[in-house]
């Protein structure tokens, strides 16, 4: 369609020139009459004319029909009634053998017209881009290593998952898999908006589209076509731009008012001009053309749909995925946000927050090491989480476990014990020391490290709460929004992690079949609520909710209950979510502003209401501003910008 308009377009900007020069008015203008008259140059005036209304008008006119067959009403009637009552009356008058003709004026308007549809459908095309770059990260081609070590060049549509394919340092990985071989970092910003470069080593799971960095790497494919997570994050988009909005609908209602009050004005403006004062019926008729091409609702059309495009795309390269267009509009008018804890606010694995040194024989570190160098032949959540946060690890001997209590062994020729406060009661001995009453009052757990059967120090693990958490609950707060956590796990360590992170409102020892009625508490409070998990368990809460939103979805996009899919597990993504729905509906309402604003000025300027100042507009002026209102609009919706600094660690 663009360049059907761009080749309609040189066409007719080509006949209008010497329908310039023919025109009895501009030839008066110029003083050029005797240099430009000869005889019948009326009908080469008329025929050139006709040329222009009937090709490079005619996509205007065929969409008239479309609207009309429709029922329909819209900017394309409007065009067609102006374009075609200029030119009826200007064959009539050439007929009766008149020069008052509006030949120039038709010929410059649809020349103007098809200009500003050329650019405006550019505008819209480099708006609704989000899928065409998207569609782009993924490689056409892929290295296939062969059974026998071989690298071959085969179509990525060709994979069928299993293979094993070589990803070379700097390349796109061409599906997703798992890590057989290698190590290296990956540039997933294009794809989840994390910035920093991931390092990924075997056995970990690689996006199609990524960027692989200085490693060479081996893959496994595990999916291909469809059920990439690229596939399904370019479906969620589509799905999201087509989808309207509740301000759409507004702008289309106040479109299809403004369209009938532009017939209408055009209507009244010929009667008033020609009933009421002495300028004459072509003057009338100027000025109803100008009104019905001036008035067209085409910026009223394009100001909400621009910005969803723009907006979507934003939340797409930026790992803010849109199921529910309606929810995502909602969000800007949210006032409280639930989160679940883990997995959410903290990371949903066992890390040290605490070391307590009892013997000063030993530093922290070698509390910490001990218990690793035990703990790593375990694999209890408790001892992972010592063994990963240990600065180191020593060899052990004479490993056993110690049934419900602990594990044992010989670390550096000394016989180390990492047990649980109830072997210490089992061995009678005494713990008083006011730091772990604290500890564990906290909610968090204990170990404590014997070292040659003498009490060395305590280790206190608990879920490890997300670093950017407490950042993002302080800019939720600063945005007029109450933030809850509601959890399954028991009051002590919800209360601190509320503490640690400064929540307004903890709700713990909830089970998740009654988490959705708890969703419902607080919106009987008469506050609009969010929801905020991990789009598993919270699934009933995430649908109760007002708006649902899955955090840290992963690779799995295909979480039905949540309304908007956040990539990332990051808490600071429900802010950038948050505020880009705010700063959507603030362009949108910029946008819709602007489309009816503007025709409270020009609509009764194009009619000759400022006429008696010596202000008149042509049809072809009015077709530049109306044109010119359009793509002021899609400039400006492609001003939206989501700025991740300020939601980012």
């Amino acid at each position: 369609m663009i360049a059907d308009y761009r080749r309609r377009f040189w066409v007719v900007l080509v006949a209008t020139i010497p329908i310039l020069a023919l025109a009895p008015m501009i030839q008066g203008w110029l003083g050029l009459e005797d240099a430009l008259r000869f005889p019948g140059d009326r009908y080469v005036l008329a025929g050139l004319s006709s040329l222009v209304f009937f090709y490079g008008g005619w996509p205007f006119l065929k969409g008239f029909l479309q609207e009309i067959t429709a029922r329909d009403i819209g900017m394309m009637t409007l065009i067609s009634v102006a374009i075609t009552a200029a030119y009826a009356y200007s064959i009539g008058m050439v007929a009766i053998g008149s020069d008052e003709t509006f030949f120039w004026e038709l010929a410059t308007l649809i020349a103007v017209m098809l200009l500003g549809h050329w650019i405006e459908m550019k505008s819209v095309l480099g708006a609704g881009r989000a899928l065409e770059k998207l569609a782009s990260l993924m490689p056409d081609e892929a290295h296939l290593v062969a059974d026998d070590g071989s690298v071959i060049d085969v179509s990525v549509s060709t994979l069928k998952g299993g293979e094993h394919l070589l990803i070379k340092p700097g390349e796109k990985v061409p599906a997703d898999g798992i890590i057989v071989r290698g190590e290296s970092s990956l540039n997933e910003s294009m794809l989840t908006g994390e910035s920093k470069p991931i390092f990924k080593t075997v056995e970990t799971e690689v996006i199609g589209g990524s960027i692989n960095g200085e490693g060479s790497l081996t893959i496994r494919v595990d999916k291909t076509g469809d059920e990439t997570f690229l596939s399904s994050v370019i479906k969620l988009v589509k799905e999201a731009q087509a989808s309207k909005s509740k301000t759409q609908d507004l702008a289309n209602t106040a479109a299809k008012w403004l369209t009938f009050i532009a017939l209408g004005g055009g209507l009244s403006t010929v009667l008033f001009w020609t009933l009421f004062t002495d300028q004459g019926f072509g003057f009338a008729m100027a000025r109803a053309v100008t009104v019905m091409v001036i008035a067209c609702p085409h910026a009223l059309g394009l100001a909400v749909p621009l910005v969803v495009a723009r907006s979507t795309a934003i939340a797409a390269t930026n790992g803010l995925l849109i199921r529910d267009r309606t929810a995502f509009e909602e969000a800007r008018n949210i006032n409280a946000i639930i989160f679940d804890k883990t997995g959410t606010l903290t990371k949903g694995e066992f890390g040290i927050t605490d070391t307590l040194v009892f013997d000063t024989t030993f530093t922290e570190s070698d509390i910490v090491a001990y218990a690793a160098s035990i703990e790593a032949h375990s694999e209890h959540p408790i001892a992972q989480g010592i063994v990963r946060d240990a600065p180191q690890a020593w060899g052990v001997d004479k490993f056993k476990a110690i049934p419900g209590k602990g594990a044992e062994g010989l670390v550096k020729d000394r016989d180390v014990k990492v047990v649980s406060p109830g072997y210490l009661r089992d061995q009678g001995l005494e713990m008083d020391d006011p730091r772990f009453e604290t500890l564990s009052a906290q909610g968090k757990t204990v170990v404590f490290v014997l070292i040659d059967d003498k009490l060395a120090g305590a280790i206190a693990l608990a879920d490890i709460i997300r670093e950017e958490s407490a950042k993002a609950i302080l800019m939720l707060q600063a945005m007029g929004i109450q933030c809850i956590m509601l959890t399954g796990d028991n009051q002590q360590v919800a209360e601190w992690v509320g503490q640690e992170i400064g929540l307004d409102e903890v709700i713990a020892e909830v089970l998740p079949e009654e988490k959705a009625a708890k969703v419902r508490e607080v919106q009987s409070r008469g506050l609009i609520v969010a929801m905020t998990g991990d789009g598993v368990n919270d699934a009933p809460a995430l649908a109760q909710a007002n708006v649902g939103i899955a955090i840290g979805a992963g690779t799995d996009v295909a979480i039905e209950t949540a309304d908007i899919i956040l990539v990332r597990s990051s808490p600071s993504d429900v802010v950038a979510i948050i505020e880009l729905a705010r700063a959507t509906y603030n362009k949108m309402m910029q946008n819709l502003a602007w489309a009816t604003g503007y025709n409270t000025f020009a609509i009764p300027a194009a009619a000759g209401v400022f006429f008696p100042w010596g202000v008149i507009l042509t049809p072809a002026l009015g077709a530049v501003f109306m044109s010119a209102s359009t793509v002021i609009c899609a400039i400006n919706a492609q001003l939206l910008k989501l700025s991740r600094s300020r939601v980012s660690t």
